[in-house]
């Protein structure tokens, strides 16, 4: 899938640390979110949407890029041209639009700090990524979304397997985050946990 026609004009401080940006998504017609995770002095691009060069300059260096799978390519390949940088996807990942250079696997220490969690549903190899220092973070890439402010789940029809998705975001409950950050909505940096055992109780 290629890279949405829109570009993102500005970014924003998700918590210290972390940077989020945000737009209106034509290929699927709603809200897509990108996150920067940034650590002395250097930043790694997560699932990264089209920025405008001003707001992109305002990254600083970029180190790495990090896909959850294969469905947030995105930016991704022009961004690892533009920057010279490698790209980081998850192992068994299938559809990715060119090879990455390098395949992670759960468990593995990702640049920035990020540890990949296998979160099987939306795909089979699909993860999510956990930032465990400062303030805490959990990327959870199409575990959850968050529309008009309620965090819910996928239509059954866009994930393969929407049991092992619930299952996914049950197990997510067992990781120390103070933000909850979605590719589709606002991050939630109160009680995410209390947000997540509510959508699983729908």
């Amino acid at each position: 899938m290629t890279e949405p026609k829109n570009r993102a004009e500005k970014v924003e401080t998700v918590v210290p640390g972390i940077l989020r940006w945000s737009l209106h998504d034509d290929r699927i017609d709603t809200q897509s979110d990108a996150y920067a995770v940034q650590e002395g002095g250097r930043t790694v691009l997560i699932d990264p949407l089209p920025l405008e060069e001003p707001a992109l300059k305002d990254l600083g260096k970029i180190e790495a890029i990090c896909l959850t799978g294969s469905f947030h390519q995105r930016s991704a390949w022009r961004y690892r041209k533009q920057f010279g940088v490698k790209v980081y996807a998850p192992e068994g990942a299938e559809g990715l639009e060119e090879d990455p250079d390098v395949w992670y696997r759960a468990g593995d220490l990702l640049p920035g700090g990020l540890k990949a969690v296998h979160a099987p549903g939306p795909t089979r190899a699909h993860c999510v990524l956990h930032l465990a220092r400062g303030h805490g973070a959990l990327f959870c890439s199409d575990i959850l979304v968050r529309v008009g402010g309620k965090v819910a789940f996928l239509p059954e029809d866009y994930v393969d397997d929407p049991k092992a998705t619930r299952d996914s975001a049950r197990r997510l409950l067992d990781l120390k985050f103070g933000a909850l950050c979605f590719d589709h909505g606002v991050p939630i940096t109160k009680d995410p946990h209390t947000a997540i055992r509510e959508a699983l109780e729908e």
